[in-house]
């Protein structure tokens, strides 16, 4: 049933966007749980790597996948120009890997050093050891979107590295905080 009583609208973007906007749409926009992921791939035999809470399942058949990255970002510019990429999942237990490749200022040099890895079958792309899921991806598309690029792709393979049992949580960000779901 429609209720009588108007919303409360705290802002309405007008043409020029002001900082307190800006903040408003970042916090309101917090409130949306995502799913922790290491987006990966390899250009020029070095591995690149980022945390990635923006992405989604496109479409099932065939399998397709989208993320979105800062398009002034390393991780935006090898995927474009390598043109595969892998998506691993992360579990709760995986939260400082998710806040190492998230950090400002990773060396490019040895950036996966200290993150245990395999190197996917078809792509030869970083899958992050003990993954909750993981896709290896070919590049089909590739959006601008304001500040980001929206990267599309083909699932080429998928899988686990992690036995699944009821214990297991993946790392949701909300808040700006990382969460684990309660079992």
């Amino acid at each position: 049933m429609e209720l009588p009583d108007p919303l409360d609208i705290h802002r309405v973007f007008p043409q020029q966007l002001t900082q307190d906007a800006i903040d408003e749409y970042r916090r309101l926009s917090a409130e949306q749980a995502g799913s922790v992921a290491i987006i990966s791939t390899r250009l020029r035999n070095r591995d690149y790597a980022a945390t990635v809470t923006a992405y989604l399942s496109v479409s099932y058949e065939p399998p397709t996948l989208l993320v979105s990255l800062y398009a002034d970002s390393r991780i935006a510019q090898a995927v474009a120009d390598a043109g595969s990429w892998a998506l691993s999942l992360l579990t709760a237990e995986q939260k400082s890997q998710a806040n190492w490749l998230a950090s400002p200022g990773t060396p490019i040099e040895g950036l996966l050093n200290q993150i245990d890895f395999r190197r996917s079958q078809v792509t030869e792309n970083a899958i992050i050891a003990g993954a909750l899921a993981y896709f290896e991806v070919e590049t089909t598309a590739i959006h601008e979107a304001a500040t980001h690029l929206l990267v599309v792709g083909n699932v080429l393979s998928m899988g686990e590295d992690a036995p699944w049992n009821k214990e297991v949580s993946p790392l949701l960000h909300y808040g700006r905080d990382y969460r684990r779901l309660k079992p």
